[in-house]
């Protein structure tokens, strides 16, 4: 029998993997030899294992993390859903180099004071920068022991501006195209300079398409049809927003429901909608339970309605979440629900930049 299989060593060649990795990768039940010895221990794999061996190897070349690994193996014969693995993994790659620039640019000026300070000049869409806005403007905190989320991220990359918006219970995000002259930044806006913008976004229409936005390390400026608002940033470093971002990327929802804004805003503020009431650091605030009918369709629950799809019962700030479906601004809006403790997402669509997690409540 031993004629028709591969020595660990065997497989380790063919594979581009160390006998080692193939050791580690039997370990975590990632790639699992056909036959162990009983007596001496050794490995030995098939023919059929040179093929998922080669891609634990390409994958671990690439810096991808265990857990992803072992799902691109168990979904080999599934492209579609590798495909969304590597993509997910391709984009934590960029935004890993993103911020080391950054960061280095930033050291660089710490060791190279005469360096001259760096400008970013945006040319953007004032519709669709006032369309942005909207969608994250909610998720603005108000904690005055929170003073670094009191404002709106613009992350400037060459590709567009990615705004961004949390209070740690909700975040928000959208995206708008950008002509861009200068280096990538980030900078956090005020909340009352994002405020100013808004409205001048809306002032002299139809005399120009455009906004103009200016980033300096000691201020942002943002002009529309010659008139302007200036603000000094925030000075300080904005949370890591990408972290929660990867997580959802990275892994399909366990349900995606599309929903209808106003027939699900309607059930929610009916007279007599059920809700639970939760106190949290003496605040109180009306929850609303969410879950699944038997065609997967969403439902507003009562406190101890535990029937439907699954048993699926998830709570969320109600508040927080008619909040979330106005600034979708949308008819159709899609959530994406995962468990009782896992962020609840709601999406645009037609805009996968556009859309805000809410954090769960626990019932």
């Amino acid at each position: 029998m031993e004629s028709e299989l591969r020595s660990i060593g065997e497989l380790a060649r063919a594979s581009g993997l160390t006998v080692s990795a193939l050791r580690f990768y039997d370990r975590s039940g990632v790639l699992v030899p056909a036959l162990v010895d009983p007596i001496t221990g050794y490995r030995w794999y098939t023919d059929d294992q040179v093929a998922p061996a080669r891609l634990v190897a390409g994958l671990r070349r690439v810096g991808m993390p265990l857990a992803e690994i072992a799902a691109a193996v168990r979904h080999r014969s599934e492209p579609a859903v590798v495909g969304r693995l590597l993509d997910a993994h391709l984009r934590r790659l960029e935004d890993g180099l993103a911020d080391a620039r950054r960061e280095l640019s930033r050291i660089r000026t710490l060791i190279d004071p005469e360096e001259i300070p760096m400008t970013t000049r945006l040319v953007l869409h004032r519709a669709e920068l006032a369309a942005a806005i909207d969608a994250v403007r909610f998720a603005v905190g108000t904690d005055p022991e929170l003073p670094v989320l009191a404002g709106v991220l613009l992350d400037v990359e060459p590709d567009g501006v990615r705004l961004v918006a949390t209070d740690r219970h909700r975040l928000a995000v959208a995206r708008t195209g950008s002509k861009m002259a200068g280096p990538p930044v980030r900078v956090i806006a005020p909340v009352g300079f994002v405020d100013e913008v808004r409205a001048l976004l809306d002032t002299g229409a139809g005399i120009t398409p455009e906004a103009h936005v200016t980033v300096r390390p000691d201020g942002i400026e943002a002009s529309v049809a010659g008139r302007a608002v200036q603000a000094t940033p925030l000075p300080y470093n904005f949370p890591d927003y990408r972290r929660l971002l990867r997580g959802q990327v990275t892994a399909a929802p366990t349900h995606r429901v599309p929903v209808d804004v106003v027939a699900l805003r309607t059930a929610l503020i009916a007279e007599g909608a059920p809700v639970v009431v939760k106190e949290h650091d003496g605040v109180r605030a009306e929850v609303s339970v969410l879950g699944l009918d038997q065609r997967g369709g969403l439902r507003v629950l009562a406190a101890d309605d535990a029937t439907g799809r699954e048993a699926v019962r998830i709570g969320v700030n109600r508040e927080y979440l008619l909040d979330a479906l106005d600034a979708g601004d949308r008819g159709q809006l899609v959530l994406e629900l995962d468990g009782p403790i896992a962020p609840l997402a709601v999406r645009r669509p037609d805009d996968e930049h556009a859309f805000s997690i809410l954090m769960p409540v626990r019932l």
